[in-house]
């Protein structure tokens, strides 16, 4: 299956941006009459038929439309600090949205390595991922965002943080695998290779965070943030 990406798609009929319409037609070498799907990004698996194949402008013809396509049982935000090296933080961007992810939260922290970020290039990144993985939803990819922020940002479900000090709390650290239920909402935060600092974990739990561990392993932020997503998707995975 052939996934296009449309944002804007009000069947019947759509056209297709330069860049799609290009790799529809000199790239896969399709015609008229040949079908395709697109997604808006946004739950919807169109089928459709080109009508007309211009490598510009490649005009199609919806014929089935499916609502909620493959739609994620849970949800899971992440709120990560980008890595010094962009590449490895894109590569959790490609990774998390092969996963599963609902938002990514790029986060700055007092610790980080990195304190830009190019939307543009992590967009592009998502959207790459999600037509490679036959996803019919698009991670929402969030701007940089203070640690501070974030903590406070409104949230209907269950705050974590994962850290590498000893725990802060009566309640303690849980491993995050055991933690989990099915279904349920979750935001998850990452530091950076400097970890968050005390103060942050506290103010993490002033805002009703729980402590998680993700195991005994010393881990990247990047990898870190990838083993959360994975067991957030394995608690959430088939039951047989």
């Amino acid at each position: 299956m052939q996934l296009f990406y449309a944002p804007d798609l009000e069947p019947p009929r759509h056209t297709l941006d330069e860049e799609e319409s290009r790799h529809c037609i000199r790239v896969l070498r399709l015609g008229r009459g040949d079908e395709i799907h697109l997604t808006d990004g946004r739950g919807n698996l169109f089928r459709a038929e080109i009508t007309d194949p211009d490598p510009r402008h490649c005009t199609v013809r919806v014929i089935e439309t499916l609502s909620e396509f493959e739609r994620m049982p849970y949800r899971l935000e992440m709120a990560v600090a980008p890595t010094k090296n962009p590449d490895r933080f894109e590569w959790f961007l490609e990774k998390a949205t092969e996963v599963g992810v609902t938002r990514i939260i790029p986060l700055e922290t007092i610790h980080s390595e990195r304190r830009s970020f190019k939307p543009q290039r992590g967009e592009k990144v998502i959207t790459a991922a999600m037509k490679q993985s036959l996803k019919a939803y698009r991670p929402e990819l969030s701007p940089l965002t203070s640690f501070r922020e974030a903590v406070a940002e409104p949230f209907e479900g269950r705050s974590l943080i994962a850290h590498c000090e000893a725990a802060h709390s009566e309640a303690g650290k849980r491993f995050l695998p055991r933690l989990l239920h099915p279904g349920e909402a979750v935001r998850i935060f990452i530091g950076p290779e400097g970890d968050f600092t005390p103060e942050e974990i506290d103010l993490a739990l002033s805002h009703g965070f729980g402590e998680i561990t993700l195991g005994p392993q010393r881990l990247r932020t990047e990898t870190a943030a990838i083993v959360a997503t994975v067991m957030a998707a394995t608690v959430n995975g088939p039951e047989e």
